[in-house]
């Protein structure tokens, strides 16, 4: 989710790369136009909302555990999809492993591949084209492209400008320790005298600080400092971004030094109510499509398969 999530391990981009030799779209996206990397802002601190009476914790946590906001019991309805003819996706430039440049320029990540995958599945053509973060709204706006499909959280602020999806992902927040740390317990109760590094200003902040009363909260002014405080033993348990995590954990930058403990952390009002596709006001034809799309890829499995090839190491 944009915000919460440094852009790290460009090391770890090749493996996925390699990883992706799955079926592809047969449509190609567009030649992006030159790429500006922006300077990302830092976060901003968060207000606490009032306190959950407990955490709001899945019980466990399955490795190969693949998000999932669809019910079988409730199918999308089709759309007329005959008046769809191209789709004109916007994404991001620098933000892997969702969305990033490949070496040969052109887009590619997570979202690029999902952004092909619903072409295919509506059967038309798609472009993905690159722009810079703060750009994408007002790219939209301006007739530019069609969606954006760039990790945006569904908040009631985002919701004023453009509609979105369902949502095909969210972040849950994740304790990780080092292999070598025996404690799995991570109950707010069993946490008296333990270390916990996290971000200072963060919604991960604020909610220890909320429920985890008894353990002793270590800021750092970015992840980067705060793994590298776990993987020295400086903490005992690092609080963050499950989506980062994982990512950080399945690759070179953390010399396999350390795991999730406990189950993915989901509530809903310090993380967020997920990740979908934003689109126009009112563009409800393009909305809908989405919505059975991503049904669709999910139901045949092609939304797992996407998943687990970025996301060897599960955040949930």
């Amino acid at each position: 989710m944009r915000g919460g999530v440094t852009v790290m391990l460009a090391v770890a981009l090749a493996a996925f790369a390699v990883a992706g030799a799955g079926a592809q779209p047969a449509v190609k996206p567009a030649t992006p136009p030159p790429i500006v990397v922006p300077d990302k802002p830092a976060p901003p601190a968060i207000t606490p909302p009032a306190p959950s009476v407990k955490p709001v914790v899945r019980p466990s946590a399955d490795p190969l555990a693949v998000p999932g906001f669809w019910d079988p019991r409730r199918r999308p309805e089709r759309p007329d999809l005959s008046r769809i003819t191209v789709i004109r996706f916007l994404t991001e430039t620098d933000y892997p492993p969702f969305n990033y440049a490949g070496p040969d320029g052109a887009p590619a990540g997570f979202n690029v591949d999902l952004a092909r995958l619903i072409c295919e599945e509506i059967n038309v053509a798609c472009t993905v084209q690159m722009r810079r973060f703060d750009t994408l709204i007002s790219s939209l706006d301006t007739n530019q492209g069609d969606a954006v499909i760039a990790s945006f959280a569904q908040t009631a602020e985002m919701r004023k400008q453009v509609d979105f999806s369902d949502p095909y992902y969210r972040t849950p927040a994740r304790f990780v320790a080092r292999r070598d740390f025996a404690f799995d317990d991570v109950r707010p109760e069993a946490m008296e005298g333990r270390t916990v590094a996290v971000v200072a200003g963060t919604a991960h902040e604020a909610y220890l600080k909320m429920l985890f009363t008894e353990a002793t909260l270590k800021p750092f002014p970015n992840a980067e400092d705060a793994r590298a405080a776990l993987r020295k033993g400086e903490a005992d348990l690092l609080f963050g971004d499950g989506i980062a995590l994982a990512f950080w954990l399945n690759g070179t930058d953390s010399a396999n030094c350390c795991e999730f403990r406990g189950g993915p952390y989901i509530e809903s009002r310090y993380f967020g109510e997920g990740v979908g596709i934003a689109v126009k006001r009112g563009n409800n034809l393009m909305r809908q499509a989405f919505n059975w799309a991503l049904f669709r890829l999910w139901e045949k499995g092609r939304f797992t398969d996407l998943w687990l090839r970025y996301f060897p190491v599960s955040p949930f």
